[in-house]
């Protein structure tokens, strides 16, 4: 099977190429991700629309990825030119945009923030952008203990990303992220959506992780998101 591998701020993914004589089966995705975090499956794909699977590295599905979504875009932008693409995921379409200084601008669609829960003596703010989040608000390089406290909780039965994240000022956040399946990574950006939402609420708010930078805008209960993606071998 053709694939490529791609990076989103160091946060890395293999794109397989559409085969329609071929289904991944679950037990088959540890082998094909690698050492990467994770697998971009291309189940259909046309001049400006696409479908994807998303798969964490033990086989589960993820039910969204911003950086998934957006190295998704960067491949079909690469095949066939298009600078507008739309893709759909799981329940979810995701429009991407290529700018002129070649980041993607991301519309991620709804985004749900719950109320300030407790768990085993940590404060969090569950928030929704199509899959799970759990934000904590505090010092980043406590995200090696709280990650897979929160992650295998009882509280999320089918597990949950983890953010813990300092606000620099307004418009302005420093976060490491946990994710599902998957361990702490260097991006994520459906966390970038979860850590501006569940800290500013709305507006435009630039999210600082150990892999670079994403930009999100909050407006209405959506989010657009926008950063990097290229092909790294």
């Amino acid at each position: 099977m053709m694939s490529s591998v791609w990076s989103a701020l160091g946060n890395t993914y293999v794109v397989i190429e559409p085969d329609p004589g071929r289904s991944l089966d679950p037990a088959q995705v540890p082998a094909l991700v690698g050492d990467t975090d994770g697998l971009v499956e291309v189940t259909s794909a046309g001049i400006e629309d696409m479908s994807i699977v998303i798969w964490n590295p033990d086989g589960s599905q993820a039910e969204l990825s911003g950086n998934g979504t957006r190295i998704a875009a960067a491949w079909l932008a690469e095949r066939t030119g298009t600078r507008r693409i739309s893709i759909h995921v799981g329940a979810r379409q995701v429009v991407a945009r290529v700018l002129e200084s070649g980041d993607i601008e991301q519309d991620l669609g709804d985004v749900h923030v719950g109320s300030r829960e407790v768990v085993a003596g940590t404060a969090f703010v569950p928030v929704s952008v199509g899959n799970p989040h759990a934000v904590v608000v505090g010092d980043p390089d406590e995200i090696q203990r709280v990650g897979p406290l929160l992650e295998t909780h009882p509280r999320f039965p089918d597990r949950t990303n983890v953010q813990v994240a300092r606000i620099d000022g307004p418009g302005e956040v420093t976060a490491r992220v946990w994710e599902r399946g998957v361990g702490e990574t260097t991006s994520s950006g459906t966390s970038a959506v979860a850590v501006a939402a569940a800290t500013h609420g709305a507006g435009e708010v630039l999210v600082h992780f150990p892999g670079g930078d994403l930009r999100v805008f909050l407006e209405s209960g959506r989010a657009r998101l926008t950063g990097p993606a290229v092909r790294v071998r």
